[in-house]
């Protein structure tokens, strides 16, 4: 699939934050599951934020995901079973929200993405910023020390290969939650991937969509291929990945590794994304991002015409701790500029980098609640 034929114009709303809008009604922030905490909870909740969502404008809603896989749960003392029917149930609500919202606003069209967080998502603390992941995921897990590393040696192959295998089982046993039930996979319209942070997690990605096809394949249950998108975060307009030499990977690293052919590991084929984002990073870095993306796209030798989607989700400006779990609030300029800001780019890039992108996909993400996203609807289609 070259594309997300999922709109005939773009650029489409996405949701705001939602686990952060979660977290600052029902403070369910002390916990494994973080938002999926909720659908045990409170999930009526969860519908009235999704709807608040789609009543600001929003036209792509996540699921209450982010941090959902089996290994959550158990730490947070539930069995596999409630996890997978936990899980299930996030996509459902979704689906409530979305059938409410069309039968009270007749010909609205409506997508659910499925919210996948990256394995850092699921430590504590979380790492989805630093890459910090323990082996076999990674070279080692996160220490309060100035020696931490987050790639492999460079004659190290084995020990990249064997990360990239465990970080490929563990989204593939995420999605296989949902794709082995046709009726919840049905309601799902795009796989979202976001926050990773390390380049080699999205070649586990791709792998994993791979594995994907042919497990369900192996178990006789057909595969309906889904349009996905890999997002990534970029603290301080980096990656957090950093080379041996203690150089930042590059975004021409992070956009050849998403969208090359073929990959080291068996020289085999991989499927594309059909679009590629960047999330959860701070408003001031996002336009030079976007530039730096589309020249990355650019310069690739690509058989055929690659043209995917942006998907363009930045956080409000706060800055998460992860050792004290607590914000630090943007200021209210920040605040008032988010939205400005966000139309400029999406503006500058559909003029700018006319070609390279099949479309445009914007929305918020941490601390970005229905407010923000209403007034970004506002800006970008003036007068609807």
């Amino acid at each position: 699939m070259s594309g997300m034929d999922l709109y005939p114009t773009s650029p489409v709303i996405l949701d705001g934050g939602l686990g952060t809008t979660l977290e600052a009604l029902a403070q369910n922030a002390n916990t494994p599951l973080w938002s999926t905490q909720l659908i045990l909870d409170n999930p009526r909740v969860i519908v009235e934020v999704h709807m608040a969502f789609l009543r600001a404008g929003a036209r792509i809603i996540m699921t209450s995901t982010y941090q959902a896989a089996v290994t959550t749960f158990k730490k947070a003392g539930y069995s596999k079973i409630v996890a997978t029917d936990t899980m299930v149930k996030s996509v459902h609500l979704a689906n409530e929200a979305r059938e409410t919202f069309v039968h009270e606003n007749p010909g609205q069209d409506v997508k659910i993405a499925l919210s996948l967080g990256p394995f850092g998502a699921t430590l504590s603390p979380p790492q989805e910023f630093a890459g910090y992941y323990p082996p076999p995921y990674g070279p080692m897990g996160y220490l309060q020390s100035d020696d931490m590393y987050n790639s492999f040696r460079t004659d190290d192959t084995e020990g990249e290969e064997k990360s990239i295998e465990a970080l490929a089982r563990f989204h593939l046993e995420r999605l296989l939650v949902f794709a082995r039930d046709p009726e919840t996979w049905g309601m799902i319209d795009i796989v979202a991937f976001e926050t990773v942070p390390l380049v080699r997690e999205a070649f586990a990605i791709r792998k994993a969509m791979v594995d994907l096809k042919n497990t369900l394949t192996a178990e006789g249950i057909e595969f309906v291929q889904k349009p996905w998108w890999i997002s990534f975060v970029l603290p301080g307009g980096q990656s957090p990945q950093k080379t041996n030499e203690g150089q930042c990977k590059t975004v021409l690293d992070i956009v050849y590794t998403t969208f090359s052919a073929r990959m080291a590991s068996g020289d085999r084929e991989l499927p594309r994304p059909s679009g590629i984002g960047i999330n959860c990073t701070a408003p001031e870095f996002i336009s030079g991002l976007v530039d730096e993306y589309a020249h990355a796209i650019k310069s690739l030798d690509t058989p055929g015409c690659l043209r995917p989607w942006l998907i363009i989700y930045p956080d409000a400006g706060d800055v998460y701790d992860i050792l004290t779990r607590s914000w630090l609030v943007a200021s209210k300029d920040a605040k008032h500029s988010w939205a400005v800001d966000l139309k400029n780019v999406v503006h500058a890039a559909q003029t700018e980098q006319y070609g390279v992108w099949s479309g445009f996909v914007v929305g918020g993400c941490c601390r970005t609640g229905p407010d923000l996203i209403q007034r970004l609807k506002e800006l970008v289609f003036p007068g609807d």
